[in-house]
């Protein structure tokens, strides 16, 4: 796949209190030197939701947050199967934005070695955290996305799970971009998964709309799918009722999320 592409309509930038965004695993995001400010505003932010919000909001013993994970779970081996990365054995992966390294984990069992996954983030506990949490032979590193230290044409696969949201400043989210570019195969591609609505309630982050996405990954074949029920929606119906859940999360009207697959040629 040659062509610059996108898949389903062009969505204005969507703001409404009613659709505050939730993900499996917060993620943080090293930045370069011209950016420490927008470095500090993202430390600071996601020190805040560690008082702000509960604890268990994202449990996985909470049925929407389960239901909302498999939807999204299943929806990537699709993704994955339909262009051909079903053999992941020998393919380098690389997670901007890891955490712990919850989705490297996930590869391990879809079949990728750990000997060839690798994940950068910003918080150095979170790092420490997830090397105790993640096979030997993953490598995890605290550092810079804006200005990442692997060769050019590395990766197979580049991941990003609901990091651009969190950058603020659109230099940096240029040079993210860019760099997540760089160190991608040709033929490669870049996994994406992250929220399109704004929630004037949270003024530290801001969702990313499809015609962002294009501008900040130009020349790249981009497919873009609607998924994941607004979590608030989510929290009231998932305790009630699976069914419903399931029901009300395949009209994309109700969805907040893209995830995405963005082929490098």
């Amino acid at each position: 796949m040659s062509a610059k592409k996108i898949e389903e309509g062009q969505d204005q930038e969507v703001k409404n209190p009613l659709l505050q965004i939730n993900s499996v695993e917060g993620t943080y995001l090293h930045v370069s030197d011209a950016g420490q400010d927008e470095a500090s505003r993202i430390r600071a932010a996601y020190a805040r939701r560690k008082y702000a919000i509960p604890k268990d909001r994202y449990s996985f013993f909470k049925n929407e947050t389960l239901l909302a994970h498999v939807e999204l779970q299943q929806r990537l081996v699709r993704l994955l199967r339909r262009f051909q990365h079903t053999d992941l054995e020998g393919d380098k992966v690389l997670d901007v934005g890891c955490g712990t390294g919850f989705w490297l984990r996930q590869f391990v069992q879809w079949g990728a070695r750990p000997e060839n996954l690798f994940g950068i983030d910003l918080l150095q506990e979170r790092i420490e955290q997830g090397r105790k949490l993640c096979p030997q032979g993953i490598a995890l590193q605290s550092g810079d996305a804006s200005n990442l230290t692997f060769d050019d044409d590395t990766f197979n696969l580049v991941l990003q799970f609901t990091v651009f949201t969190s950058i603020l400043d659109p230099a940096m989210k240029r040079n993210v971009a860019s760099e997540m570019i760089r160190v991608l195969k040709p033929g490669g591609a870049i996994i994406w998964y992250d929220y399109f609505v704004s929630n004037p309630y949270n003024p530290d982050v801001r969702g990313v709309t499809r015609k962002e996405i294009a501008q900040l990954f130009p020349g790249l074949s981009i497919i873009l799918e609607r998924i994941t029920l607004a979590p608030p929606l989510g929290r009231v119906v998932g305790p009630i009722s699976t069914a419903l859940y399931r029901a009300m999360s395949v009209l994309t009207p109700l969805c907040t999320h893209y995830v995405g697959y963005f082929q490098k040629p």
